[in-house]
């Protein structure tokens, strides 16, 4: 870093997050003083910094600046299982890349929200809650069983702790299969570990049919039938060979190993497969195509076109750890993410502004109010309304 050492030290400790409120402005002003970026640490230098932190979580990763870069390929294709080296350099990536912008950073960076005071209507405090684990379980015979936070639950091949359902390790002895269906409301979230060990993370208004057991030798078969699920499928080594198969709508998706998010919203005109990690066949129709680790299938429900494009991983499947992270999305599909995560329903008092582009990052336990008010800080905005569960922007 080419500075002076106290200036040094104060970047320093602004980097692991343990500035005072002065030391922040402090750093902010040097920022904003610089003529160029040659001030500034590099990529390196933070990570050195970052390597002085035992542990790193996804919320320290991102509280720099409400924005994640790409990360560079390499790096794209180390596997998400070294979690915490990938954050820290994601951090590393987001202090470099975006530190310009710091004046923002004297908020975030405390978990402040920006003050800002929105002339709003008197709001239901119920709307503003954030989503919650939270299921509705359908078994065999048709009878269903509410499964909430807080509250265990035992059935003849399940049990629950209110976050998640686990269903024994055995397979079926016999030719019939028994379904049970997992749905998740808007402003929930929950997750399954099937019979053979393969885990799933459902995220708001999802539904995933599964067998109770599998059937020994035979291809281990699930149906989202809408929603968005995250799989960590347990590998065919350990089933005899029996591959893992996932139904959405027209396309199946033969899992040759072994993480990858599917995103298949009723509301929306396209499902989205994206590949963590291993291989995976996705079939539409006739014609088949291989994904490999940060590619994702876009495909058209209607037209069946689709095509392949790299992505960046990390915002495809931030849900599942608690953060939307948004990179060039428009505000009215930024709002449909929004409300089934809190509930609500949403309507632009002005269409002007339904094509507004945002990027950003944004906790999931924050409130609604809160998120809001960071959009209108941006300006995307110029004022919004709560009424019950309704959100009017203009």
């Amino acid at each position: 870093m080419q500075h002076d050492t106290h200036i040094q030290k104060i970047v320093k400790k602004f980097i692991l997050n343990q500035c005072s409120k002065e030391e922040v402005d402090e750093v902010v002003q040097y920022i904003q003083g610089l003529t160029n970026s040659s001030g500034l640490p590099t990529v390196e230098e933070v990570l050195a910094i970052l390597d002085e932190k035992p542990m790193m979580d996804e919320l320290d990763a991102i509280r720099i600046k409400n924005k994640i870069l790409a990360v560079p390929q390499k790096q794209q294709n180390t596997s998400l299982k070294r979690r915490s080296y990938f954050m820290k350099y994601a951090a590393a990536a987001i202090f470099v890349g975006v530190l310009t912008t710091a004046y923002f950073f004297k908020d975030v960076i405390f978990n402040k929200p920006v003050q800002v005071t929105p002339a709003i209507a008197k709001q239901d405090k119920k709307a503003l809650e954030p989503g919650t684990d939270k299921a509705i379980l359908t078994l065999g015979n048709g009878s269903q069983i509410a499964l909430v936070n807080g509250a265990s639950l035992k059935t003849q091949n399940a049990k629950s702790n209110g976050e998640e359902i686990i269903y024994e390790a055995k397979t079926g002895n016999t030719a019939r299969v028994v379904y049970n269906y997992l749905t998740i409301p808007r402003g929930g979230k929950f997750c399954i570990k099937l019979s053979d060990g393969t885990q799933v993370w459902l995220n708001s208004e999802t539904k995933l049919k599964f067998p109770v057991a599998f059937i020994e030798g035979q291809t281990r078969q699930v149906e989202l039938v809408y929603g968005e699920a995250y799989f960590d499928v347990s590998p065919s080594t350990k089933h005899k060979g029996a591959h893992f198969k996932v139904l959405s709508n027209k396309q199946e998706v033969d899992v040759i190993g072994t993480e990858f998010n599917i995103k298949a919203y009723k509301d929306e005109a396209n499902i989205y497969t994206t590949l963590v990690e291993g291989k995976v066949d996705v079939s539409i129709e006739k014609s088949k195509q291989r994904l490999m680790p940060n590619q994702q299938f876009n495909l058209n429900i209607k037209t069946s076109n689709s095509f392949v494009k790299n992505v960046d991983v990390y915002n495809e499947i931030s849900w599942k750890e608690g953060v939307f992270s948004f990179e060039n999305i428009t505000l009215k599909d930024m709002m449909k993410v929004l409300s089934r995560w809190y509930d609500f329903n949403f309507i632009f008092k002005n269409k002007a502004i339904e094509n507004e582009i945002f990027d950003g990052v944004l906790r999931k336990n924050q409130s609604l109010d809160e998120i809001l008010r960071s959009i209108k800080n941006f300006k995307i905005i110029k004022n919004y309304e709560i009424k019950n569960k309704e959100v009017i922007l203009e």
